[in-house]
């Protein structure tokens, strides 16, 4: 599938990424993640997901892959440690709005917190745990998601597929050079929060750690399509991974460079194109 030019978004008076998570929560629900579905649907695809799956989504966010899921008769767990905003949306589309079958959306958990917090003995194990939160992006980004996975290994059987994502190679993610604005403006923060490029092994050194058993790969297209710059600026900095130049300068700093930056991917009808290859690893539980 590819994903359709996302509908033009119009800043608000007075929101501030910095300070409105609420608002940004919603940019990354409506303007963002959804350009991520064609990872999500080969990884369904592969695995062959549907009414036999009990799934685990691991920093779920606002819910998008868990609803997809949920439209293929999967049974699905969410658990967020630190965006509430986001799991928010998230109930709202799985436990308000979701269009999977009736004893998805009966079954279907959101979870504020960990994976030890989605443990439930009354409930068959886990059958398939997803970490969609592409790493190799920024310095460090990796950090933590070895103990989350650790947690969440004997929730599920024996050689249980767990899915970790991460972006491609620079020269394939047209992406990468509008990221590189946040290193510049971040500099005096370099030691966190910075862009670097991803790196071959990035994903299969998270799953060692983890003590999981890399089981196959795959790499998917996944371009940013926007309806106008604004949008594209608006979505990306939902993402957080420009926190780090909010703090180091200023939004309004941050805000004009994006831009500027989003320029050379505009198209002549205005609408902001950015080829992009994302990876993911199909690791095993031991």
């Amino acid at each position: 599938m590819t994903p359709t030019l996302v509908q033009s978004h119009h800043r608000h008076a007075g929101t501030s990424p910095r300070v409105d998570l609420c608002a940004r929560a919603r940019d990354w629900a409506e303007i963002q993640e959804r350009m991520l579905v064609p990872l999500y649907e080969a990884v369904y695809e592969r695995l062959e997901v549907g009414r036999h799956t009990r799934l685990l989504g691991l920093g779920c966010g606002s819910g998008l892959a868990l609803l997809m899921a949920t439209s293929r008769g999967a049974v699905v767990t969410g658990v967020d440690p630190s965006q509430p905003e986001r799991l928010a949306l998230a109930r709202e589309r799985l436990l308000s709005h979701a269009t999977g079958s009736s004893r998805a959306r009966g079954d279907a958990r959101l979870v504020e917190g960990g994976p030890a917090d989605a443990a439930d003995p009354d409930r068959p194990a886990y059958d398939l745990i997803t970490a969609f939160q592409p790493i190799g992006c920024t310095a460090g980004d990796s950090e933590g998601l070895s103990g989350l996975l650790e947690a969440a290994a004997p929730l599920a059987g024996r050689g249980t597929p767990v899915v970790l994502a991460g972006w491609g190679p620079p020269e394939r993610c047209a992406t990468s050079s509008v990221m590189r604005v946040a290193t510049k403006l971040a500099d005096p923060l370099r030691s966190a929060g910075s862009w670097r490029p991803a790196l071959r092994d990035d994903l299969e050194e998270v799953a060692h750690r983890a003590g999981l058993r890399p089981d196959g790969s795959g790499r998917v297209a996944c371009p940013f399509g926007y309806a106008d710059v604004e949008s594209a600026a608006r979505g990306l900095l939902s993402t957080g991974l420009f926190d780090a130049a909010v703090r180091a300068t200023d939004p309004v700093q941050v805000d004009k460079e994006l831009t500027e930056a989003l320029h050379p991917h505009r198209r002549r009808d205005g609408t902001v194109w950015m080829p992009n290859v994302f990876r993911y690893l199909i690791a095993r539980t031991p």
